[in-house]
């Protein structure tokens, strides 16, 4: 079977080595029976896990017809803002790896940070929570058709934190998933590495694994790894701004960051009655007195929260709070997400997501997003 770089080249910038077209064509072809794969992708910071999976997405839609993508990395996510986790379902060709891509996904939890670090456990239970969706939803075999219409592959993308309780987290979520695959890229650093084999194995379990070890792309004349050290708070800034630039048109006027802060400021928000919702802060403990205030000028994801939801409410997006007018029990609020999917909306999630600095510091665009008649933190 021919790999997908010797047809196409979506991404000339970026180079797909030998050793990687073989490990996403043996993922995606040498099985014949059902189920599909669920390929797990681990290795240190900047190893190429992302554009790996995003390879591994183009060489399984060659054969079905849609590939599910599971994020759990909620630094760097692929498909959304900093902060989330999620599944989102892909039935196209990424035309080009170099370009950031927002999707809406088929379920997302927010986590409200960057990292796991604050609380691992809480981290852990939201990834199981979307996998267990997963299963539920694209498992479900019926013999009696074509099992690659009836479920779809899936590919999980993880942290590059490898070491420390960040490698006893990836050892947990292995466990869990339980892939049919894992792909491990190594970099030429020994010591950042993950350890030899299938490290998250117990001894006495022979189960059988189909482990793939693969090299970093990165390298260079010596064959040393060469690591892109990425400004990790300046992508997860323009990620951001990506995200609620979808409040405008695409052939809006805006393509600076000061067009974006003032059209931003001048944006009609969304009128939410204080009386309909409810409001939890992660990682943290607010005083209920205190409550409006830090949420004023503050990042949100906004949820629904229902008997079904097991403490995990599922998130539909993010939101500004502009501000708060306590005289007429409203917040004004900022979002993308249609107003559609705003009516269920019953919930405020606050965690460490903030406004980029370069938003609030554009001058003429003092405190953009407090209103006038609104409480404010000053």
């Amino acid at each position: 079977m021919a790999s997908l770089s010797e047809h196409e080249n979506p991404s000339p910038n970026i180079h797909i080595p030998e050793e990687w077209s073989e490990a996403a064509d043996s993922i995606a072809f040498d099985s014949t029976t059902s189920p599909p794969p669920v390929a797990l992708i681990c290795g240190p910071k900047n190893c190429g896990k992302t554009t790996f999976s995003r390879h591994l997405l183009n060489v399984l839609l060659r054969r079905y017809r849609k590939v599910a993508y599971l994020d759990t990395d909620v630094g760097q996510p692929e498909f959304t803002p900093p902060g989330f986790l999620s599944i989102t379902i892909i039935d196209k060709v990424t035309p080009d790896f170099s370009v950031p891509c927002l999707k809406t996904p088929e379920r997302s939890l927010f986590f409200g940070d960057v990292s796991s670090k604050r609380d691992p456990s809480a981290y852990l239970n939201s990834i199981f929570s979307i996998y267990d969706y997963y299963k539920k939803e694209y498992q479900m075999f019926d013999k009696g058709g074509d099992p690659t219409r009836t479920e779809f592959p899936l590919v999980v993308n993880t942290p590059g934190w490898v070491k420390g309780l960040g490698y006893d987290v990836l050892v947990d979520m292995l466990k869990y998933i339980g892939p049919t695959h894992v792909v491990k890229i190594s970099i030429s650093a020994e010591n950042k590495n993950l350890p030899a084999g299938a490290f998250w194995l117990d001894r006495e379990n022979d189960e059988t694994v189909n482990l793939i070890e693969i090299n970093s792309a990165r390298r260079d004349s010596f064959n040393r790894s060469v690591l892109v050290q990425k400004e990790a708070h300046l992508l997860r800034d323009l990620r951001i701004m990506g995200y609620f630039r979808q409040c405008f048109s695409t052939d809006g006027n805006i393509s600076t960051i000061k067009e974006l802060a003032h059209a931003l400021a001048s944006h009609r928000p969304f009128e939410v009655p204080i009386a309909s919702i409810k409001v939890q802060h992660l990682h943290c403990q607010v005083p209920s007195s205190e409550i409006f205030y830090s949420l004023n000028a503050s990042i949100v994801g906004l949820a629904v929260d229902s008997e079904d939801s097991e403490n995990l409410p599922w998130c539909v997006g993010l939101g500004i709070v502009r501000g708060i007018d306590t005289s007429k029990g409203v917040l004004y609020v900022i979002t993308p997400v249609p107003q559609s999917s705003l009516e269920n909306v019953n919930l405020l999630l606050q965690g460490y997501i903030q406004i980029p600095t370069c938003l609030l510091q554009v001058q003429g665009c003092i405190s953009p997003y407090m209103s006038l008649n609104a409480l404010t933190t000053s």
